[in-house]
């Protein structure tokens, strides 16, 4: 019997993508209501990378599986 249900990601994949979207929330927050009165452009390259988190948590936590 595995140990996860079926359709269900492996804990550590599972706390992965948690982290990962977590530091998309942490990065739009902090760049919209404390860096962007300091520097634009980190706001708006802080918000590149947020941008690009999510996709990359999805990979992360669906890697490996049959579909």
């Amino acid at each position: 019997m595995p140990d996860e249900p079926v359709g269900e990601p492996p804990r550590g994949r599972k706390r992965a993508y948690f982290w990962l979207m977590g530091t998309c929330v942490v990065l739009i927050l902090l760049a919209w209501n404390v860096v962007r009165f300091w520097s634009t452009t980190a706001a708006v390259l802080m918000s590149v990378v947020a941008a690009v988190i999510p996709p990359t948590a999805v990979i992360i936590a669906n890697w490996g599986r049959g579909g």
